[in-house]
This record gives C-alpha cells, sequence and structure tokens, in this order.
C-alpha cells in the first residue's frame, strides 16, 4: 500500500503514541490553546479520528496571561493494568504533572505534580515499578535525559534524580521515550532543536538505569541534510508496534511553503515512518534515515484507503472537539449552535495575551477556500488567520454609528496596517460573505455583498510562520469578535481544501 505524509495535518506537534488492544490512542501539544493535549484514536496508524481532549477543566492547567507557545509541551500517552497515562509539561510554571483516566472516552483526573524539573516527561512501566523521565539535569546537576522512579498514586519520588543518558552529542536533547524490547531497554530521544537541524536519535541498555550505547549510526531519522526538499524538522519521536510485529516511528515534522522557500506556518504535523530491527538487535527508520512523503509499504494491507477530509463546515465539525479557544475563554461570550455561531465581544484584543472572544480551527492545507457569512450587530468582528499575538492577519467587518465598512488588517509584529478597506451601507440583519483563498506563499481576502465580489489585497504567508514569529505553533482560523458591545452572527461557514 501506498500512504501520504502527515497522517495528521495542520498543528498538532510532538505527537505520542501507546496501543491498547487492536486501537493505537496519540496524543499532542496544544500549547496556550484550550482545551488542551487534543487526543486521537486510529485502528490502521494512517487513519486517525480526534476524540476529544485530556485537559477540558481550568483546575487541570493554567494558562491565565501565558504568552503564545508557553503552556503545555510535549505529553506521553501510555496504558498500564487498565488505566491511560499522559504526563505533560506546563511550561510557563515549569511543573511537570500527569493525568489519568480509565475511560478514554471520558474525562481525566486533576493533575499529579512530579518534583523534577526539565520538559517533555515520559512514563515507563515495568512490573510494580514506575519510572518518570524528563531532559533537564539530575539532582547533581549533571545534565542530560534525567530518570526517577515515583509512586504512581502519588507522584512522590522514590529514588533521586539521575542522568542516565546525555546524547549523542546534539543541542537541545529532548522527548524521551523508554521501551523493552527482547530484553533489552531502548532509550529515544530527539537532538537538534526542533527546526531544521532536528533528528531522532538513540541508545540501549541491559538495565533501565543504563550505562546506555548509543546507536553507532546516529541520528537513526533526519531531514536535516535533504536541502530543497519540502519535508523538514524531522524529530520527535515515538516507538511503536502493530498488530503484526512491525515497527514504526510516529514523529513531527513540517512542510515548507516551497523548495527553496525555508518558512513553514501550518506548524509541526504528524508524521509516520516505518523501522526495521537487525539481526544484532539494531534498528534503522525511513528510505535511508529519512522520511518521505509518499512510502511504498507491504506492511499495510492494499485494500486499506486512507481517507481524507476536504471540507469543514459548522455542521460536519463538533464544537468540543474540532475547535479550540485561546487560554481559558469567557463561555458566556459564546453561543454555539449546530450550524451557527453567535460572538460577543469582550475587552481583550487578539494583539494581548489574554482570552479574546476568538475559537479557531487549525489549517491542515496549503491551498483552501476559507468563507463565511457574517452579520455584525456591533462592534467589530471576522476572521482571522492567527499565528501569534504579534502575528495575524483579520478580514473583519466594523460596524459603528457612521456606518459599516470591510477591513483588511495585518499584524507582523510591531506593525500593524490596515492597507484595504471598502465601506457599505449594510443594515442589521444584512450579511457579508467574506472569503479567504489561501495558497503555498500568500492568502488572498475578498468580501461579497450581494453577489458581488470585491478584492481586499494579499499578504504572504511567511510571515505567520515560525521563522518569522517563532515560537512551537502554527496558524489557526478563528472566528473572533473584538471589543465590548461587539456582537456579530456568523453562518455558512466552510473550509473547502483544494
Amino acid at each position: 500500500m501506498r500512504y501520504n505524509n502527515p497522517v495528521i495535518k495542520g498543528f498538532y506537534p510532538d505527537p505520542s503514541v501507546c496501543k491498547v488492544d487492536d486501537t493505537y490512542y496519540l496524543v499532542c501539544s496544544s500549547f496556550q490553546y484550550f482545551p488542551g493535549i487534543p487526543l486521537f484514536e486510529s485502528k490502521d496508524l494512517i487513519n486517525w479520528k480526534q476524540i476529544g481532549h485530556c485537559l477540558t477543566r481550568p483546575t487541570q492547567i493554567q494558562l491565565e496571561q501565558i504568552s503564545s507557545s508557553g503552556g503545555v509541551f510535549a505529553p506521553t500517552i501510555r496504558y498500564d493494568q487498565g488505566r491511560f497515562y499522559v504526563t505533560t509539561t506546563n511550561d510557563t510554571t515549569r511543573q511537570n504533572f500527569y493525568i489519568w483516566t480509565d475511560n478514554i472516552y471520558g474525562e481525566w483526573s486533576e493533575p499529579v505534580f512530579v518534583d523534577q524539573g526539565g520538559i517533555d516527561p515520559d512514563l515507563y512501566f515495568e512490573e510494580d515499578r514506575v519510572y518518570f523521565m524528563s531532559n533537564g539535569e539530575d539532582d547533581e546537576g549533571i545534565p542530560g535525559i534525567v530518570q526517577c522512579q515515583i509512586d504512581i498514586a502519588s507522584g512522590r519520588k522514590l529514588t533521586p534524580s539521575r542522568t542516565i543518558w546525555q546524547g549523542s552529542g546534539g543541542r537541545y536533547l529532548e522527548s524521551p521515550h523508554m521501551y523493552k524490547i527482547n530484553g533489552r531497554y531502548y532509550l529515544l530521544a530527539a537532538e537538534g532543536g526542533t527546526e531544521y537541524g532536528h533528528m531522532e536519535t538513540y541508545a540501549r541498555s541491559h538495565s533501565v538505569n543504563g550505562p546506555f550505547e548509543a546507536y553507532p549510526l546516529n541520528p537513526v531519522l533526519t531531514n536535516r541534510n535533504l536541502g530543497g526538499y519540502e519535508l523538514q524538522g524531522v524529530g520527535h519521536a515515538d516507538l511503536i508496534e502493530d498488530r503484526q510485529g512491525n515497527w514504526w516511528l510516529l514523529h513531527l515534522a513540517f512542510r515548507q511553503i516551497g523548495r527553496w522557500q525555508t518558512y513553514h506556518h501550518l506548524g509541526r504535523e504528524v508524521f509516520l515512518t516505518p523501522v526495521t530491527f537487525d539481526e544484532e538487535g539494531w534498528f534503522t527508520a525511513g528510505h535511508e534515515g529519512t522520511t518521505l512523503m509518499t512510502f511504498e509499504s507491504d506492511r499495510l494491507p492494499d485494500s486499506l484507503i486512507q481517507a481524507e477530509q476536504k471540507l469543514y463546515t459548522f455542521d460536519n465539525t463538533d464544537w468540543n472537539i474540532d475547535w479550540c479557544y485561546l487560554r481559558h475563554p469567557s463561555f458566556a461570550n459564546y453561543t454555539l449552535e449546530p450550524n451557527r455561531l453567535l460572538l460577543r465581544g469582550n475587552e481583550t484584543t487578539l494583539n494581548e495575551a489574554g482570552s479574546p472572544t476568538f475559537i479557531g480551527i487549525r489549517q491542515k492545507d496549503f491551498d483552501a477556500e476559507i468563507s463565511c457569512d457574517l452579520q455584525v450587530h456591533a462592534g467589530q468582528a471576522g476572521i482571522t488567520l492567527y499565528m501569534d499575538e504579534q502575528h495575524h492577519y483579520d478580514l473583519s467587518v466594523d460596524r459603528d454609528d457612521s456606518g459599516c465598512k470591510v477591513i483588511q488588517q495585518l499584524t507582523i509584529g510591531s506593525i500593524r496596517s490596515i492597507p484595504n478597506e471598502a465601506a457599505f451601507a449594510l443594515d442589521n440583519n444584512q450579511s457579508v460573505t467574506l472569503i479567504i483563498r489561501a495558497e503555498r506563499e500568500r492568502y488572498r481576502f475578498f468580501a461579497c455583498i450581494e453577489d458581488q465580489e470585491i478584492p481586499l489585497g494579499s499578504a504572504q504567508t511567511k510571515y505567520l510562520s515560525s521563522e518569522v514569529a517563532g515560537g512551537f505553533t502554527g496558524v489557526v482560523i478563528g472566528l473572533y469578535a473584538s471589543g465590548i458591545g461587539s456582537t456579530a452572527t456568523f453562518s455558512n461557514f466552510q473550509i473547502q481544501y483544494i
């Protein structure tokens, strides 16, 4: 069978996976967005369906006033004796914690904190012992992958934190995961930073405590030397065995906008790469250690079809699963109906690290047409292409006592401009259709009133990229209302990917 990467498109970074019976479960980072930690399931590793989130209550995660790309970092999902566990970091408060559930479709527990620093925590279960790992420094101040044994009921450390591996020499050693395979312990990690030098490395040992012997040909997976190739930033992987005994890596990578355009704005996405063990117990990954956009694999049946959703609307999405908010929202400002959305603005704007009235869905591909009908009853509302509070493009309708106008507004760092606007005579019950046509290198903006389509300029996608904006997120297509007293009704929303 031939399958295409990414297997989960859009801003879903830092994947971690586990298998229970015949089903795989996967979680990703969510940073400043709420609910936190998107949760997916799959029967075949190719087709993934989001089934919820792990952090659904403000008591589980502190997100107030955090800056973009703060908050929830790099979760790990594991299963032991009938219970699911997810461990993660609140990078803003520098706290590692885990949550648990006995029902993967239900609510998760309140956080259990572990007194070990660093980020990217991992849990490894073996018989009656539980090991907690993260990157950082141990109790003696030695940097590397740090491990301690914990009491899983309380999070209390049972042993000192001790560095067990310092990687293969790459910068930013992170994302540790431990496995026991054929009597050996394998320690997987990412190095090089989650950028163009990202890579996956590993080591193995006869003891969970080490010492660990590095794979002689590290890195085992990287696209760092594939100049001009669309897929870059390969790393932060989790190893999984399928039902037939084959091994795979689920990992992040990103798609740059062009062969020589080293910018990416869709965020870090989820990729699947085959793994092969040799007779000596070492494993290799991908095509000569690289990840491809398309893999041919006899591990998957030819009858398996890789499905892809091309159309997203209010009707075929779930407000509680597909959509997200910035930090902790005031739900009184949102009326969510099956085919309509009513928003009430507040004092927080999109330019602030608070919780504006905003509900978003991740952009999943380069080429798309985004549209909705919008009635603004008072104030300002519209569509935003949101990277962070300092990098977003807005197409809005503004209504005040002097009349109504449609505005193209660009925020790029400290530069905020309104390059295009058009005034209209509209009553309160009349809709404007807002249209954004997305391409790899630019967005084009339009307003349509009474079947008259009016162009409102364009803007380059690269200014919403991680290379310009920084951070670890990707573009989220948001619907918003701004300012106290602003009210607006959105209908006929759709994203049609091309």
